[in-house]
This record gives C-alpha cells, structure tokens and sequence, in this order.
C-alpha cells in the first residue's frame, strides 16, 4: 500500500518535531525550507570564528526534550552534551547591584531571604504550587490538541479556576514584597509572550521550569538541537529541500492538492505548515481562509526583538552566561510594547554570552555576546534606530557592570522586524507568536486543523500549545496525532 504523501512547510522546532512523528508513523514526508538551512528561527550566525544563535538562547524544561527523543528510543545524550548552569542567570539593577539565581532551589532560597526576611518559607511554598501545575500543564494539558474545552476540564482543573482569573503578578505579590524579587518571580512568564499582569497565575509552573529544573546549555548552541532533530528525520526517511519558498496551494474537492514553490510543484496527501499562520492563509484562495485579517489585528502578539551579534576581543567580566538588565521599569517598558506600541525610550534588555560556558562560541581569549531587546510588533525599523539603540545598551553594559566596551567591539551584526519579516514571513515581524493570555488560550488559539480544508493542519507557536521551545516540540507531535487521528 502506498504511503500519504505529507508536505511539510517549513524547519523549525515545531515543523521538525512533526516530521519525526509522521515519518515514525509510515507517512512519507518532505520538507519544504524557504531559506538556505534548516532550523526556522534557531539558525546560526557564523563570523570571524565566532558562533551565535539567531533565535532561541535559553534551554529550559528539559524533561520536554528528554520526551522528545525518548519517544525514538534516543535521548538528548546521543547527540550533544547538557550542561547545567551555575549561575543559571544573573539579573542587574543598578551599577553593581545584582543578583545571581543559583542551580538549586535551597541556594535560590537563601539568597531570597538575605534580601527579604521571611521569603525563603514563602517562596518554598510558592515553587511547590507552581510544581503541581507543572505536573498538570507540561505532563498533560499542553498534549491536548484544543478542538474542545472539554480537553481541558476536569477536577484538577476546576479546584484551580482562580487561577485563571488571578493575573501572575497579583500572585507573586501575595509571597515576596520586595520590588526586584517581584520581578525574578515574573520574569518567567515572559517566555509565554505576555505581561505578568495579564498572564493567568496558573502559568505559575514557569517559576518551576526555572527554580526547578534549571537553565541548561546544549555544547554547540541551541543549534545543535536542531541538527539532532534533522538527523534523526533523516533517519526516518524525512526528505528535505532547502531554499525552496512556497508560493501558493492548488486547492481542488476541498482539499490541497499540490504546492508549488519557486522551484517546482509538489503533489500530497496532506500539507502542515510550521510556517507562519497568517502567512501560510495568504497562500490560499480567500474562500479558503479561515481567518480574516481583522481577526489578526485584534490579537495580542508576544514581542517582536531588536537582536545584537556582538564579538568582543576580550573576556567580558562580571557578567553570566545569561544576564538580564532590569536597571529601568519594567511596567514602563511593557506599556510600549502591549499597549502604546511604540519605541521604548529606556527599554530592558538581555545578553547571553555563550562563550562563557561554551568554547565553540568564540576563539580563546575573545567573548561572543548577543543582546536582545524586546519590543512591539510591526514598529519603523531603520538602521538609524538600530544604531540609537545599540549605543544605548553598550553605554549601560559598560555602567553597570564597570569595565570598558565600546572600544573592544570586533564586529556587530543586527536583527529586527523587518529581517523577521524577510526571512520567516512574520505577521508583523513578530518573534515569539500569540502571547499566551487568557482569551487566547487553548481552544481560543488557531486551530492545528484547517476548518475548511480537510487536509491542511498547522503547528508552531501561532497554534497549539504556543510560543516557546519546548512548547513547539510538543505542538509538533499533538498535530502528528491529528493527522494519524483524521488521516
């Protein structure tokens, strides 16, 4: 019996995850890449001997890639080496006015108590809660594909209903009091795309992702997750082509028939997309789309990022691996991106400097940095303004951690919305997809199944379970159940 032909739109975590699945599960599956290498957003930047990765830089919830590979009787260990960090990140304030989160709860707790007497109780108690929602949210509700509600209640969840009408913030301020431990109990969520303020306090079991299981650093860079994912669909049979865009669906009886691309046609069975949602809609006649543009405008989309690759000629000091700059008000900055949508004037950012942990990041002596600042979706991107802010963030690098920069810049390349635009067909230049927020939670998501085409189905952080790493391995596989369920 012949094999379903799936054409497979894109290569990120979410399209790769699928393609393993499907491929396991006997469908013959090709991939279709618009650009040169394969990983979506987690490509790599290569100059000078140094080594960056595009997108994702933090290796949270471990347990999530564990699954992954378990379920094709690997582990991560078959194909690169995990190192937990210690510090798993250092978080700034002010000029030398930081504070390091240590690899284990008990030293988390102590610091928390050397700054506020009483936390340590508090916060035990807090990561405890945030643990069983772990065990409910990752172990079981984020594997349910959203067709129905009822996926999603049950007696676990109702004796959590408050949960879902208490914002993270309003939670976290029941436990500490301390204005920076308020903000590194927050900071987790905006992994999710969203405001503490609007992110349900269930979404606690973030704060377990990070006091619990840790920050981790794959040897080689995110990057090196993506080339295992590869290999093994190519050990399944996977076929892949790169630098191949899709341009359009050939749609007949209620189905897609073909996709073409810029370099031929393709004929399929079924067709999923990890490519942009939006995108990949505007691909099909308009009878065919489910979803308006008026229905995008309305949604609330988790930050877009102005991104540095920054090689140094020296070692830099006082920082970590990854280091958050919070020397300004957050609620300020966040205000520019969820709801004024405008240009920060002081904006928070973050750097990761890889080279600190991982060799391959930079030649001996030198430090690989990337800097990333959050910011709306859609805003003027010019070389000037990427200019403005780069200086900026350099100048309080320099302040905040008391040494000199500027002057042992090698080279620096940048990366914004109009790149994300170029290179992924972002709806808007987003970075990170839908923020997870109440309203679009679960059934209030885009489908993974088209509703008017009975073989297209999507995954990937615009879809079900939403954005993050760990969250578009698990999408890949819920869709691939889809598709063996109807298909």
């Amino acid at each position: 019996m012949k094999k379903k032909k799936v054409v497979v739109i894109g290569s990120g975590f979410s399209a790769l995850s699928a393609s393993c699945y499907l491929a396991k599960a006997g469908y013959d599956v090709q991939i279709l890449e618009k650009n040169y290498e394969i990983g979506g957003r987690a490509r790599q930047l290569k100059k000078e001997g140094f080594v960056f990765d595009i997108g994702p830089t933090f290796y949270w919830m471990p347990d999530v890639f564990e699954r992954f590979f378990n379920d094709f009787e690997k582990s991560p260990g078959h194909f690169y080496d995990l190192i937990k960090l210690n510090p798993a990140y250092r978080v700034y304030f002010g000029k030398n006015d930081s504070i390091s989160i240590a690899d284990n709860l008990a030293e988390i707790k102590r610091t928390f108590e050397s700054i506020e007497k009483g936390s340590a109780r508090k916060l035990e108690k807090f990561i405890s809660l945030a643990k069983k929602n772990y065990d409910l949210a990752v172990k079981r509700l984020v594997y349910e594909p959203g067709e129905n509600l009822l996926e999603i209640i049950n007696m676990q969840t109702i004796i959590r209903i408050k949960d879902f009408f208490r914002s993270i913030q309003m939670q976290v301020g029941r436990y500490v009091k301390n204005k920076k431990l308020r903000s590194i109990l927050e900071f987790p969520v905006l992994f999710l795309g969203a405001k503490p303020s609007n992110t349900p306090s269930f979404y606690n079991f973030m704060n377990y992702a990070d006091f619990g299981l840790g920050t981790w650093h794959p040897m080689g860079g995110m990057y090196k997750v993506i080339k295992a994912m590869a290999s093994m669909a190519l050990q399944l049979g996977v076929e892949v082509r790169t630098n191949d865009p899709v341009r359009s669906l050939v749609i007949e009886d209620g189905q897609v028939k073909k996709v073409k691309t810029a370099n031929g046609s393709y004929d399929c069975d079924i067709v999923l997309s990890g490519a942009d949602y939006h995108h990949t809609e505007t691909l099909l006649p308009l009878e065919f789309r489910q979803y308006p543009e008026s229905f995008w405008k309305k949604k609330i989309f988790a930050p877009s990022a102005l991104l540095f690759y920054v090689g140094f000629d020296k070692k830099m000091k006082n920082v970590s691996h990854h280091t958050l700059f919070f020397d300004t008000e957050f609620e300020a900055h966040a205000k520019t991106i969820y709801d004024t949508r405008e240009w920060a004037e002081k904006p928070l950012f973050y750097g990761s400097f890889p080279s600190i942990t991982d060799q391959t990041s930079a030649p001996e002596g030198r430090e690989a940095g990337i800097f990333l600042i959050p910011i709306a979706p859609d805003l003027k991107d010019t070389p000037e303004i990427r200019e403005q802010y780069f200086d900026q963030i350099i100048q309080r690098l320099e302040f905040l951690t008391d040494q000199k920069v500027a002057e042992h810049i090698i080279f620096k390349e940048s990366y914004c919305i109009n790149d994300f635009k170029a290179d992924y067909n972002s709806y808007k230049g987003n970075a990170y997809g839908l923020a997870n927020t109440l309203r679009q939670t679960h059934v209030l998501r885009p489908k993974l199944k088209s509703k008017k085409l009975r073989n297209l189905y999507f995954c990937g952080q615009l879809t079900v379970p939403g954005p993050g790493v760990p969250p578009s391995l698990i999408s890949g596989k819920i869709v691939s159940d889809l598709i063996s369920k109807y298909h």
